[in-house]
């Protein structure tokens, strides 16, 4: 390298070049090498070079925002679909979806054929769908449809399109079609997949050649037993499996057999940890035992980890009527009430939550805090008080204890006479 890098410090960029071009035989890939060649090009009018070489660095690094420019400015004049193109990608990189789209949109009136827009066309078929604009996403995957219907890609993504926009029937139907028009079977546990979710066991069962599937087929058209051999047979192969382990869960439960159940949802949480299948599972089974409070407390979790928390709220209130006393459930209760604002309510269960356990130190803090804010200086010193002697170090006391003992400030005694009295007070 030294010697490549004197020659150009010392302007012999043909040499320079040279040595570069030597040392690139055994680094073909070498991002840094191609940079200098490619800059080196441009300075020695080898447009075609500098093209080749921006090229690697791209297929090599295709983030690499110096290539993208160079090109573009390459291209600008000789080629506008490439210009376009390359434009569209840089924005892309930036963030800048609306200018990537309109580029890939003028790269694709520039092509000189709709075999060349093709590129320009899937790259704005994908930002569409990246940015949620489903239906126009679809309209563009149909016209790539129409030059391009051999390749999976564009059934399966119209297929997921549709999923989203009409429903799994428009989805199924879209991957049979490739299969019977085209011949196009790459997809096939997909569509399996598709299948099982919309109650069509036999259909899955025909068309799978993955054993979890077949299993999962033969325990939805009620052929438990079948499904269980299936299972116990791949045990070895498939032990590690998660989904291994709910089906056997499904197996168990369908058999009343909760205890063992429970443990095929425990050894599933231990590789799906955050997956709401775990709470699903298990308020199914605390309802076919009649155990209410821990039904919706499950199915409360499984709300929570799908991100519906209005739901979630409903099923632990249900639960709380079971239950009145559950500590974990009263401070999620409160803690989802104060992230929502409702602190009254909430502070309704952190009074709740010291009743049960008067040295939790979160609900005291939360009840001083809530009792201040709504003006209540006295009530606010007597949750503090409370606090300090349960924790004598914490923070909140330090930062607030002194100031609520001398009447909270400006606000104390004399503002709560001055609400009742107004401008008699002054």
């Amino acid at each position: 390298m030294n010697t490549a890098e004197q020659l150009e410090q010392s302007e012999k960029y043909e040499e320079a070049y040279a040595e570069y071009r030597k040392m690139l035989v055994n680094k073909s890939d070498d991002v840094d090498i191609l940079t200098r060649l490619a800059h080196l090009a441009l300075i020695l009018d080898k447009k075609d070079d500098a093209k080749v070489y921006y090229s690697k660095i791209l297929e090599s690094d295709p983030s690499n925002i110096l290539a993208h420019e160079q090109l573009i400015d390459i291209f600008e004049t000789e080629d506008k679909f490439k210009y376009y193109l390359l434009r569209g990608n840089m924005h892309a990189l930036q963030q800048q979806m609306s200018y990537a789209k309109s580029d890939y949109k003028k790269a694709i009136s520039h092509a000189k054929d709709q075999q060349e827009a093709l590129p320009a066309r899937y790259l704005y078929a994908g930002l569409c769908e990246g940015q949620e604009k489903y239906t126009e996403a679809i309209d563009e995957y149909l016209k790539i449809s129409d030059y391009d219907d051999k390749n999976p890609v564009v059934h399966l993504k119209l297929a997921e399109l549709y999923e989203k926009t009409e429903g799994i029937q428009s989805a199924i139907a879209t991957l049979e079609r490739a299969r019977r028009d085209f011949g196009i079977e790459e997809y096939n546990e997909v569509l399996a997949g598709y299948y099982i979710r919309n109650s069509q066991p036999q259909k899955a069962y025909d068309l799978t050649k993955n054993e979890l599937t077949k299993a999962r087929a033969l325990f939805d058209m009620d052929k438990n037993e079948d499904g269980y051999e299936v299972l116990m047979n791949i045990k070895a192969q498939y032990g590690n499996d998660k989904l291994f382990h709910s089906l056997l869960a499904q197996y168990y439960f369908q058999k009343d057999m909760f205890d063992e159940s429970f443990k095929e949802i425990d050894e599933y949480a231990k590789l799906a940890p955050n997956s709401a299948l775990i709470y699903q599972m298990r308020a199914l089974i605390f309802e076919k035992q009649g155990d209410n409070f821990n039904e919706h407390l499950n199915w409360g979790k499984y709300n929570i980890v799908r991100g519906d928390k209005d739901v979630a709220l409903n099923e632990y209130m249900t639960a709380y009527r079971f239950n009145n006393s559950d500590i974990d459930l009263i401070e999620t209760i409160a803690a989802i009430l104060d992230a929502e604002g409702d602190k009254t309510k909430a502070s309704e269960f952190y009074e709740r939550l010291v009743d049960i356990d008067p040295k939790n130190t979160n609900a005291l803090q939360k009840l001083a805090e809530f009792r201040e804010s709504i003006g209540d200086n006295y009530g606010a010193m007597e949750y503090l008080e409370k606090l300090k002697e349960v924790d004598p170090r914490n923070q909140y006391v330090a930062d607030n204890f002194e100031r609520l003992q001398n009447g909270g400030g400006e606000g104390g005694l004399m503002s709560f006479f001055k609400s009742i009295f107004g401008s008699k007070m002054r």
